[in-house]
């Protein structure tokens, strides 16, 4: 809990973190109400309500990095690992952290949003859009903050393998915008293997009741591809960020700081 204290401390003297945190709810919020008021609310869903989700990663992956990129810009990461040699519990309490900050940011902006848009939808959207009534419904709220945790850890990780806040960053907001989306280009091959890439395969979690079992997709007429259901989904981008965590742990022990 010590280390975790003085990861708190150094993760918070800075203004990146504030500003991250602040511009998940100033997202969730924008889009829910535009959502809700565009063509009276036509568009306006449970599912909807978390439309910004996938802009929340793309924050929580920046902040993450950052919180260790920044510490190897202007060499703090060496009193770091001076006052604690076992460096694994340093990026393990950075870990938890961003983990657990992200966690809690996102999950209230989930409920708020979905509040909101329930409360000031328009005319052309109905009131059983809004209703819970299975554990996939549920799952569109608590699904976009567990993700942000393991984006979290990914990001640190990515961080600790690249240390340049420039580069980091590049890859993070790459990755699933560009990287994965060209795989689609790929022929058949590429197309099977697009759902099942980390990030398309993660926002599987909060797909809702749709997930809850795995999918055929159709393209191009007669191909048909596979699509994870949730928990497959869920379980390959937890692999990706653990292995990604691992190679971090390895590298920040072998190389100089």
């Amino acid at each position: 809990m010590t280390q975790i204290n003085v990861e708190r401390i150094k993760l918070f003297s800075t203004r990146s973190p504030y500003w991250c945190l602040a511009l998940i709810p100033v997202f969730g919020i924008g889009f829910t109400v535009l959502i809700s008021l565009v063509d009276q609310g036509s568009a306006a869903s449970l599912e909807s309500s978390q439309a910004w989700a996938g802009f929340a990663i793309s924050i929580v992956m920046v902040m993450s990095a950052l919180a260790i990129t920044t510490e190897y810009r202007f060499g703090t990461i060496r009193s770091s690992f001076l006052a604690v040699p076992k460096r694994g519990r340093v990026l393990a309490a950075k870990a938890v952290l961003l983990a657990v900050v992200s966690l809690v940011t996102v999950e209230i902006t989930s409920l708020i949003a979905f509040n909101l848009m329930k409360a000031i939808r328009g005319p052309q959207s109905s009131a059983a859009d809004f209703v819970l009534n299975s554990s996939g419904d549920y799952r569109v709220l608590w699904g976009p903050g567990v993700v942000c945790a393991m984006a979290a850890v990914l990001a640190l990780g990515v961080g600790a393998l690249v240390r340049q806040s420039a580069g980091a960053i590049a890859i993070l907001l790459l990755w699933p915008l560009l990287v994965e989306n060209l795989f689609q280009l790929f022929g058949k091959f590429g197309r099977t293997v697009y759902p099942w890439l980390p990030f398309n395969a993660g926002n599987r979690v909060f797909a809702g009741a749709e997930a809850d079992a795995r999918q055929t997709a159709r393209l191009n007429g007669s191909e048909t591809v596979s699509v994870p259901n949730w928990w497959e989904g869920g379980l390959v981008f937890l692999g990706v960020t653990m292995l990604i965590y691992l190679a971090a742990l390895v590298a920040i022990n072998r190389r100089d700081a």
